[in-house]
Order: structure tokens, then C-alpha cells, then sequence
């Protein structure tokens, strides 16, 4: 492969952009705390490996070109992430985030790696974005296999050293993070950004 070093910043660049992973690892870290935090990060870290072996495989070039298929992954994506928002939404008839977590942790205590997961599994665009953005930087001609694996894996070390960052600071700041109207707002506004993630994933278009 060539220009490793250039993969390395455009993806620490990609990563610093918020999106629909970013979103769901600051609900639950404010919900939770750092463990809560770091069980959704490893279930977008176990997604993105799949998404590298399904890159490897060929199977993420078969879904970004049947329609069906892709269409089946993006309306899911969306319908879990709107779902999600308004589940958060709705958690704001909660008196307190200490009463909520009381009624939910008895039955969603293994459900935040899921969360973390799902979302990101179920996102056709990482698809096509390891499709389109990793053979920028494999030899032509060359088999791709060692490289996309090295990348993929580079790219999920990089998330990973990103969002355990990003947990600590949230978790450092989490007395102001946790009053019940900084919580309150917060919630409103991560269900919004995870609606509003949702239905831009529904409407969006793959280019073939």
C-alpha cells in the first residue's frame, strides 16, 4: 500500500467529525458513565472489523450495488437511530436521571454495546465508505487483502484512541454533565441529532 502515513490523518480527521457513533457514545456515557461509554465504543469497534472483513470478502461491494439490499441496510439504520432519538426524547418525562437509570439498568444493562453496534452494523455508508476511501491508497494492480486489513484495523485503533478520549473527558465534566437540566437538554438535544442522523440515512443516495 502506499501513502499510509496520509490514510492515517484523513481518518483521524474523519473520526473528529461528529456522527451518528459519536451520538450514541455521549448518551450512554452521560446515561451510564465511562463503562456504559466504553461497551457502546466496543460494539462500533466489533462493527467496523465486520465492515473491514465484509470489504475484504467483497460483500460490501455487492451491497453498495444492489439496491435492495442497500436500500434494506439504510432504511434499518435510520429506523434504529430514530428510534433511538425518541427514546431519548421520551426519557425526559423521567423526574431525575437517577430514577431513570433505577427503572431501565434491570433490563438494558448489556444492551449499550448493542446500541453501540447496531448503529454503526447497520450504516450502509461505512460500507461505501470503506469501499471508496480505502483503495485510494493500495498499489494498483496490487492484492488488496493485507492492505484493507491493515486499514480497517488502523482505522477501528484510531476510533477506539478517539472516543476512550473523548469518554474521559465526558466522565471528567460529569457532576455539570449530570444535573438534572444540563441532562435534560442534553437528551433533548442527542435525540435530536440521532432523528435527524435517521431520516438524513434515509434519504441518502449511494453514488455507483
Amino acid at each position: 500500500m502506499e501513502n499510509f502515513y496520509l490514510f492515517v490523518i484523513m481518518s483521524a480527521m474523519l473520526i473528529l467529525l461528529p456522527g451518528p457513533d459519536t451520538a450514541i457514545v455521549t448518551k450512554n456515557t452521560l446515561a451510564g458513565g465511562s463503562t456504559k461509554g466504553i461497551q457502546t465504543l466496543l460494539g462500533t469497534i466489533c462493527a467496523l472489523l465486520i465492515h473491514t472483513l465484509a470489504a475484504v470478502a467483497g460483500l460490501s461491494a455487492i451491497i453498495v450495488k444492489s439496491a435492495v439490499l442497500f436500500s434494506f441496510f439504510k432504511y434499518a439504520g435510520a429506523l434504529y437511530l430514530v428510534y433511538l432519538g425518541v427514546k431519548s426524547i421520551l426519557s425526559l418525562r423521567k423526574s431525575s436521571l437517577t430514577e431513570e437509570l433505577s427503572q431501565d439498568n434491570k433490563y438494558k444493562n448489556k444492551s449499550y454495546f448493542k446500541q453501540g453496534f447496531l448503529t454503526n452494523i447497520l450504516n450502509p455508508k461505512v460500507a461505501v465508505f470503506f469501499l471508496t476511501f480505502l483503495p485510494q491508497f493500495v498499489n494498483t494492480g496490487s492484492e488488496p487483502l493485507v492492505p484493507f486489513l491493515l486499514m480497517g484495523i488502523t482505522y477501528a485503533v484510531l476510533t477506539a484512541g478517539w472516543f476512550l478520549l473523548y469518554i474521559f473527558l465526558i466522565n471528567q465534566i460529569s457532576t455539570f454533565m449530570k444535573k438534572p437540566n444540563t441532562t435534560k437538554v442534553i437528551e433533548a438535544l442527542t435525540g435530536t441529532v440521532l432523528i435527524g442522523f435517521g431520516i438524513k440515512l434515509a434519504f441518502e443516495k449511494v453514488q455507483h
